[in-house]
């Protein structure tokens, strides 16, 4: 397994991701979208998700595309965030047809970023806007991790966090990737070490290359100061998948949050994944090849998380450190 050649879910052909922030508010949008309506499905582990257009992506419900995928600050405010993503796409002519019209299918997903230090005196919450922002941005290519999108006001249990992205490349040429905004009641280091938990899962030197740590640490295991937390993702991968399928890459991504977060899927934590299939590649034992694909999709959200802690930078009011400033100059072992 190698990493693509950005490292980022947009190593997926067909695969856009756009973002928006507000720095003042610190609060932002990610959206992952396509080329094309990708097949998409999702699961939900954490005990307080916060969603949009979750109930169509069962397996056993009718609608079978998907246009779009957010993730969002801003707690139940940011589900509007959807609203601006849709009229992006509704200017475009993108979504399902009906009666004369388009409707995007657009699903999202929030994290708690209200207590992260920014501006309160706000009158009109700005999701909605920061969503067509971050639509009207996606593209391919190279996109901003760390303190960015989703992941602005992001803090894990002893750090800031932040948005990450990783993939990989299979035998065969099928690509998988994800993204995630981290803002975990747990902790993504080893206690007070500057290792990772997903230390035995990166590829070169893609958040520092400290290795595991070399000896057991007490756990940081919660923020109790913030109860409402969760890490929210988006895997994809260009295998043609069906949405039962698609299902269970969802599935099994969840084992990526917990390679990375200790503890996950919490009582506070909305912990939440959503899976993509743009449909490029189609092989004749696709129940076989799901196998190394999920299993990718887990080793990759768990690298996306480790470097959106790793990528964030600081700004002044944090209430948490960078990893950087807590660790940057640790030696390797």
């Amino acid at each position: 397994m190698r990493a693509g050649p950005l490292n980022l879910i947009t190593d997926v052909p067909g695969i856009r991701v756009g973002n928006a922030e507000d720095h003042r508010i610190r609060t932002g949008v990610t959206v992952v979208t396509a080329d094309a309506p990708m097949v998409g499905s999702v699961h939900v582990m954490g005990g307080a998700p916060g969603t949009r257009e979750t109930d169509l992506l069962s397996p056993s419900n009718t609608i079978d595309r998907v246009d779009a995928f957010v993730l969002s600050g801003g707690s139940a405010y940011g589900l509007d965030a959807g609203s601006g993503v849709a009229a992006g796409l509704r200017a475009r002519g993108i979504g399902l047809p009906v009666y004369g019209t388009v409707v995007p299918i657009v699903p999202a997903a929030i994290i708690l970023d209200l207590n992260a230090g920014g501006a309160t005196d706000w009158t009109e919450p700005p999701w909605r806007g920061l969503g067509r922002a971050a639509i009207d941005a996606a593209a391919p290519g190279a996109f901003g991790i760390g303190t960015a999108g989703a992941g602005t006001g992001a803090v894990t249990a002893n750090l800031k966090g932040g948005l990450g992205s990783a993939s990989c490349v299979l035998e065969g040429g099928i690509t998988v990737g994800a993204i995630a905004a981290a803002n975990p009641i747990g902790s993504v280091t080893v206690g007070d070490a500057p290792q990772f938990w997903a230390a035995p899962f990166e590829i070169g030197d893609e958040f520092g290359g400290l290795g595991p740590a070399m000896a057991p640490a007490e756990l940081i295991a919660t923020k109790p100061e913030q109860r409402a937390s969760t890490a929210i993702a988006v895997v994809a991968t260009d295998l043609k998948l069906t949405k039962a399928q698609a299902h269970r890459m969802a599935v099994m991504a969840h084992d990526g949050i917990a390679r990375a977060i200790v503890p996950s899927h919490t009582p506070f934590d909305g912990d939440l994944v959503f899976a993509a299939s743009t449909g490029r590649i189609e092989v004749d034992a696709v129940d076989m090849a799901l196998i190394r694909v999920g299993h990718a999709a887990a080793t990759c959200l768990a690298r996306a998380i480790t470097r959106a802690v790793y990528e964030a930078v600081p700004a002044d009011g944090d209430w948490k450190p960078t990893w950087r400033e807590r660790f940057g100059s640790a030696p390797r072992p």
